[in-house]
């Protein structure tokens, strides 16, 4: 089976078995997930933290939204723009106005000028659909991450943004096809533990 053909069909299976834990083990994925955050020396010394909102059975980000909040950080969502295949970070407070972008994703409603590049971030936490422990993701397949973050291609010593995964433990595999634009992580959170990546 060819690399893409591979990917796809992984993808499936994995998105499946995603969806298919219910709400009671979801949010148990998404405290022990958080729990093991908090105490993480990376969070605890970030200032500026991308997450997302979750879809699809994607591990629920809610909870760590609120403990980063409370830490005094502040916290970006991904922004998809009609002028690029690139994506922007936009700030996200408590009783932010929310809009729908065309994939009916919920993005913060605010002017352009106070959106900031993947550069600018000092953690993104990233969704994903399946991960190996050598750092590889596997996405949705629209490459938007991959593409935002090709500037670590371009660097000979890249510390930021550092890069963490979110997911089940069940979307953990052996080994993942990687393609030549992937872009691996630097850390898998799942609710059984960190998997810290050596370069």
């Amino acid at each position: 089976m060819h690399s893409s053909q591979q990917r796809n069909a992984l993808r499936q299976q994995l998105r499946r078995q995603r969806r298919a834990l219910d709400a009671e083990t979801q949010q148990a994925h998404a405290l022990l997930v958080t729990q093991q955050l908090k105490n993480c020396s990376l969070f605890r010394r970030s200032k500026r933290i991308a997450l997302y909102l979750a879809a699809d059975g994607e591990i629920d980000t809610h909870y760590l939204i609120y403990t980063a909040w409370r830490a005094h950080k502040k916290i970006y969502l991904p922004i998809l723009t009609p002028f690029s295949s690139r994506l922007y970070f936009a700030p996200y407070t408590p009783g932010c106005k929310l809009k729908s972008n065309h994939f009916g994703i919920a993005e913060p409603d605010v002017h352009p000028k106070h959106w900031l590049k993947p550069q600018q971030l000092n953690l993104i936490f990233m969704p994903l659909v399946g991960f190996d422990s050598a750092g590889n993701r596997l996405g949705m397949g629209g490459g938007f991450y991959d593409r935002s973050l090709s500037f670590y291609a371009h660097r000979k010593c890249s510390h930021q943004p550092y890069l963490i995964g979110l997911a089940h433990q069940l979307q953990c595999v052996d080994a993942l096809p990687v393609q030549p634009h992937d872009v691996p992580m630097h850390m898998v959170a799942t609710e059984q533990q960190l998997y810290t990546i050596r370069p």
